[in-house]
């Protein structure tokens, strides 16, 4: 049967607007099955037990079941291309480092995935801090002790890294101070213990998970923390900063999602973890990290993720770090 062209455009808009509509319904049905919550590291690694921690907390506020899929691998690069490259549906979540996202762009010749066009920031978790450390027997007890030591040193003192922000932590101080030191890269935190404890190696820079568990152990004197404020978490540690060497390193995590995620979803989540991080239970949980709670609506997350990536390439350049 012919159809006017009258006719035409009314079915064509009705059409339209039937399809515009898909949208915020779906956004008002979030979320209708599991979420899958991204680690990157292996499980028992610090960053993985987030992971977890958040995915049982989500579990509850959300009312679906949540799936930590693990996709290890290349320092995070592997799991943050995965997220990148799903559905952007609210489905997958990416609790991981913002900063640390951030300066893979620099890291890589060829970037799999351009994490400022490709990820954005539905939620903050926390802000936390890398730490300079050194044997519990150590002379050093303060970060002009060691400074002073290791000038006199040269090139004959040494210091552990295991991750890019303690290659970028100490590449600030060594710059600041004139420090000389060699930097000796272990694959795990763990793996340096044997040489701090043996003086082989005169210092650290490590994450606060990893280092407040050695030195609650008594195996680690923190000297100072990166953050430009002392955290709430670790209030007896000093900054760089306040030991005289200039620094503004803060580590903080967030929540990545796709970056074409509806806003309705994205808000949603935000919402949700925003309840997470404000309850006494996370708050104690995150302390037992260095970690300090922090909450930020997603524009506000969007943002610090932009200036991150402006940052950091500054620290890789810097820390003189040569992309793979």
């Amino acid at each position: 049967m012919d159809i006017t062209r009258k006719q035409f455009l009314q079915s064509a808009a009705a059409f339209a607007a039937a399809m515009g509509g898909i949208g915020p319904a779906q956004a008002q049905e979030y979320p209708n099955q599991d979420i899958h919550l991204v680690s990157g590291f292996p499980p028992g690694a610090g960053s993985d037990v987030l992971v977890r921690y958040f995915g049982e907390k989500l579990r509850v506020v959300s009312g679906r079941s949540v799936i930590v899929d693990t996709r290890t691998g290349a320092n995070g690069a592997i799991a943050t291309e995965y997220v990148a490259r799903s559905k952007p549906d609210g489905y997958t979540l990416y609790p991981f480092s913002g900063t640390t996202t951030a300066a893979s762009m620099y890291l890589y010749k060829n970037p799999p995935v351009d994490v400022g066009k490709t990820l954005t920031v539905a939620a903050t978790t926390s802000n936390l801090a890398f730490m300079l450390s050194v044997d519990v027997n150590s002379p050093y007890k303060t970060v002009k002790d060691l400074t002073d030591a290791m000038k006199k040193k040269g090139t004959a003192a040494s210091y552990a890294v295991a991750s890019v922000p303690g290659m970028i932590m100490a590449a600030i101080y060594k710059n600041a101070t004139g420090v000389e030191a060699i930097e000796v890269s272990y694959k795990n935190a763990i793996d340096s213990m044997n040489e701090i404890q043996s003086g082989k190696i005169d210092f650290a820079f490590h994450d606060p998970i990893f280092t407040l568990a050695m030195a609650r152990e008594n195996k680690l004197r923190v000297l100072a923390v990166s953050s430009s404020q002392r955290l709430n978490a670790a209030p007896d540690y000093p900054t760089m900063n306040e030991s005289g060497v200039p620094m503004k390193l803060d580590m903080w995590w967030g929540v990545l999602l796709p970056a074409a995620t509806p806003k309705p979803v994205i808000a949603k989540i935000n919402g949700w973890f925003k309840e997470i991080i404000g309850t006494e239970e996370t708050r104690k949980f995150l302390a037992l990290s260095g970690a300090d709670p922090m909450i930020r609506t997603p524009e506000q997350a969007a943002e610090m993720f932009r200036v991150a990536l402006d940052e950091w390439g500054g620290y890789v350049k810097l820390a003189k770090i040569p992309p793979i």
